[in-house]
């Protein structure tokens, strides 16, 4: 038994409420919540549920952000796979340990959630996130 699970897939895209209408109208997901703009980042997120997991839809807010740069050099699809880990601490000493090379040596939080990047180079091509999950989410998922 392992303590990873998959949190969410993140795909980048151009039109936030065009990809919405594809998500929702099309394949039928249902959107978790509200769009939250995130200044930090400089993006719109939207997610939709997916079994136990989301689809992140990200749209970039200004065009000097990096996911405006992501989006512009390969334009709109597949971002990064985010894992849920039970101690992102311990998690990311471990990676460091093993020669893996991190985007955050140290987590960074939005809403009281903790999440690092793992950098692609260390994790087959893919930007990997790693998110833990707090007290609150445990609860609300019945954990």
């Amino acid at each position: 038994m392992t303590d990873i699970n998959l949190n969410h897939l993140a795909i980048v895209v151009d039109d936030l409420d065009a990809a919405l209408r594809f998500w929702r109208e099309s394949l039928g997901l249902a959107q978790a919540g509200e769009i939250e703009s995130v200044p930090a980042e400089a993006v719109d997120i939207a997610f939709l549920t997916l079994g136990d997991a989301h689809i992140e839809l990200i749209q970039p807010t200004t065009e000097d952000s990096g996911i405006a740069k992501y989006l512009a050099k390969r334009g709109p699809g597949m971002h990064h796979l985010c894992l849920e880990v039970a101690d992102l601490d311990a998690k990311l000493a471990a990676l460091s340990a093993a020669g893996c090379e991190l985007i955050n040596e140290a987590p960074r939080e939005r809403e009281g959630r903790r999440y690092a990047f793992v950098h692609p180079k260390s994790a087959g091509g893919v930007l990997l996130e790693l998110y833990e999950l707090t007290s609150a989410d445990n609860r609300a998922d019945g954990q």
